[in-house]
């Protein structure tokens, strides 16, 4: 007799804290997928089912609820995380009990763990070309701005090396806020940056800062046009909740904007405007989310289980036509082919591509490949798009 239990796999997306509006759009799209999946006849006949906790933002609230999911609820593959502090805080539980992560969201690279599938960008596939457009386009004189916690310091890091290689290269400042910060704090910040005037202020900046900061810079009267604010972490869903006329001028490196015009991606689109409305805002993290439980669940459909050992296999070296064009993980290191994109926020808060790969790009995550003249010989051409 067939086996018709339900499929049960883990989520761990916050409804509640600083990086909230983020994980809610990872938590949709994840949603999304699974209502997709089921209506495609699941997996064999079988029902995905996500069981899905709140974890506030807290990265010890994550461990401890990746520890419930796996001894308690008996899951084997569990998608989450926003913060590389939250990632990090799962890693030791889906190491030590040989479960599966999937992890949607860019990071900072320099990192392999056999038990998970990293979907988002690592430096190679954002912060480089981010490096080269902003050079391109604006200059080498940059000001680090970043949220208190991993992600930004490694990824300043990383841009300080890119930029401090290129003619003319100079980092002008580096400053990080709490993650509770207040306006106090990012008005403090530009006005040491409108005293220095940099040629762009680079910001990892995460979750409710975001906005202080964008409004910050646009009560300072500073002119995008000349100094914008470029990121990879201020997506379509921090565009919303600031405004568009904040955000209209400033930069964003991602695989995934939802204004890519393609009919992959305008059909994902509607069809999660049908089930969720305004809710959240589909961007590169929800778009992540949602591609990969798709290619889990073609994989689970191959291998007949949910084990890791067997379902490895299967998932490693996979393909899927995802909204920002067919992605791959690679068998070797787990990440994600991608596909890099410079987007500038227009004067209706969409973020108009200026500049894009013409094909997929493998993640490089431990940057072997280092100098700037490397990343258009791995198949980025940025284009001659004026700024």
């Amino acid at each position: 007799m067939a086996n018709t239990d339900p499929v049960r796999v883990g989520v761990l997306f916050s409804r509640a804290g600083i990086t909230s509006r983020i994980e809610l759009s990872q938590l949709l799209g994840t949603f999304l997928a699974i209502q997709e999946v089921n209506a495609d006849g699941g997996i064999g006949g079988r029902e995905l089912v996500a069981v899905h906790y709140d974890p506030e933002c807290v990265p010890r609230t994550y461990r401890m609820l990746a520890e419930k999911l796996v001894q308690d609820d008996r899951v084997n593959v569990i998608f989450g995380c926003y913060m590389s502090s939250t990632r990090k805080a799962v890693m030791p539980v889906v190491e030590k009990w040989q479960r599966l992560l999937l992890y949607p969201t860019l990071y900072e690279g320099f990192e392999f763990s056999p038990n998970i599938i990293y979907g988002g960008a690592a430096p190679n596939q954002n912060s480089a070309q981010l490096a080269e457009y902003m050079t391109r386009h604006f200059g080498a004189r940059v000001y680090l701005v970043g949220s208190d916690y991993i992600y930004p310091y490694e990824s300043n890091r990383i841009m300080s090396d890119f930029i401090l290689e290129r003619p003319g290269g100079t980092k002008l400042g580096e400053r990080y806020v709490r993650l509770d910060a207040g306006a106090k704090d990012f008005a403090a910040i530009i006005r040491d940056i409108k005293d220095k005037q940099p040629d762009f202020i680079f910001s990892t900046v995460v979750g409710k800062g975001t906005q202080l900061l964008y409004q910050a810079y646009a009560d300072a009267g500073l002119d995008p046009a000349r100094m914008p604010i470029a990121s990879l972490t201020t997506c379509e869903a921090e565009v919303s909740e600031m405004g568009p006329g904040i955000a209209t001028g400033h930069v964003t490196a991602a695989p995934y904007f939802q204004s890519i015009d393609t009919s992959v991606n305008r059909d994902c689109v509607a069809r999660f405007r049908a089930l969720y409305g305004d809710e959240a805002e589909p961007n590169m993290c929800w778009e992540a989310a949602y591609f990969q439980v798709h290619m889990v669940a073609n994989a689970l459909r191959q291998a007949g289980s949910d084990e890791i050992e067997r379902l490895l296999p299967h998932l490693l070296g996979s393909e899927f036509d995802a909204p920002q064009g067919r992605v791959r993980i690679d068998p070797d290191n787990h990440h994600t082919r991608l596909y890099p994109r410079i987007g500038r926020v227009d004067a209706d808060g969409r973020f108009v591509v200026v500049a894009e790969s013409p094909v997929g790009v493998d993640a490089d995550p431990y940057l072997v490949n280092h100098a700037a003249d490397d990343w258009r010989m791995r198949g980025v051409d940025l284009g001659n798009v004026d700024g």
